[in-house]
């Protein structure tokens, strides 16, 4: 019986941290752009050997094959 005497104070202090941590999140604009964080893996990536190419030179396919010039 006597451990209910340290488990309500101890869950008021960590609901006292909860609240205080989620008001310091909305404080920080942590909520204000909630739709692109989640798309951002989906989106593609320009690979890096594509933008390293000149512009004159033809993209090689995804099969390897490149055109002659």
């Amino acid at each position: 019986m006597n451990i209910i005497l340290v488990l309500i104070p101890v869950t008021f202090m960590i609901v006292a941290v909860a609240i205080g941590v989620f008001f310091w999140a909305a404080n920080h604009q942590q909520f204000d752009d909630l739709e692109s964080p989640g798309v951002l893996p989906l989106m593609e990536e320009r690979d890096a050997n594509v933008a390293a190419q000149p512009a004159d030179e033809p993209e090689p396919a995804k099969d390897g094959f490149t055109p002659p010039p």
